[in-house]
């Protein structure tokens, strides 16, 4: 459904095209959301749009008309039934340089695509995953959003080719652990989730917004704490969050087994539940 057009002063189309000239090309200069979609329905859509409000704030995007844009997110997800939506909003087109334009016009882009065939033991028995040697550069001007500068992921993701492998760790420029490149991460150690901080670099996820009311539910707390690799190597349990798979248990990690009776199993179906849209998690 995404199209580019040669640049000129003519906008692009909403949802469907981008004009050659736009700054999100040029620049990286907007943001994104991947949002799940079953049965029709956009999953967590509330909490992606708040998330994409906050990121506009934070880079001045203007964006004006959010329930429209409500709107055609939830007429895209029920033409879609079952997959995934990515919407892009960009600062538009502004000429050449850095400088952005005094009266930005924000371009989005709405596209589809299939849901990701991810094996049913990954989250029974847990993934593989390993460390990344690419670091997170920190930035707090940056932190939390999420944004299209994903060359440190793109780099990173591609240091291993192996389809067993799940997911790869990352520390940021200090050796901090911070996240997976496509998730959150939480540290199992007895009925506690600890989870670094995203106040420097790193994705403020919208399902790790979730787990705290989530997990204490069944018992577990979740703190905001700074992580090294030490502290992954003494937990009970590792777990990977995000908006399209709930949470993973980590099977093993660079060779380190994690015990799959240390997984909290009511805790991960709950959040699978939740993102699928089940009535049961919420």
């Amino acid at each position: 459904m995404t199209g580019i057009r040669g640049g000129g002063a003519q906008r692009p189309e909403p949802d469907t095209c981008i004009d050659a000239a736009d700054r999100g090309l040029h620049y990286g200069d907007g943001l994104f959301e991947t949002i799940a979609v079953h049965k029709g329905i956009p999953v967590l859509l509330d909490d992606h749009l708040q998330r994409l409000d906050e990121g506009c704030r934070r880079l001045a995007i203007p964006l004006a008309g959010r329930d429209r844009l409500r709107a055609r997110l939830v007429t895209h997800a029920a033409s879609l039934k079952h997959g995934v939506l990515k919407l892009i909003v960009t600062r538009g087109t502004g000429g050449r340089g850095y400088r952005p334009p005094a009266d930005p016009h924000p371009s989005r882009l709405i596209s589809h695509h299939p849901f990701p065939d991810y094996p049913e033991v990954w989250w029974r028995d847990g993934v593989r995953a390993r460390w990344c040697a690419t670091r997170l550069g920190r930035n707090p001007a940056l932190a939390g959003l999420k944004h299209l500068n994903r060359l440190e992921q793109v780099i990173a993701r591609a240091e291993w080719s192996e389809d067993d492998i799940a997911e790869g760790l990352m520390r940021d420029s200090t050796g901090q652990v911070v996240e997976g490149t496509l998730s959150n991460l939480f540290v199992l150690d007895g009925q506690r989730l600890r989870t670094p901080p995203v106040d420097a670099c790193g994705v403020a996820g919208v399902m790790r917004a979730r787990l705290p009311a989530l997990a204490a539910r069944f018992g577990f707390e979740v703190q905001i704490t700074p992580l090294d690799p030490t502290d992954l190597q003494r937990a009970d349990a590792l777990l990977l969050s995000n908006s399209l798979i709930g949470l993973w248990p980590v099977a093993e990690l660079d060779g380190r087994r994690y015990a799959p009776r240390a997984f909290p199993r009511a805790l991960i179906a709950a959040a699978r539940a939740l993102a699928r849209g089940g009535e049961g998690a919420r």
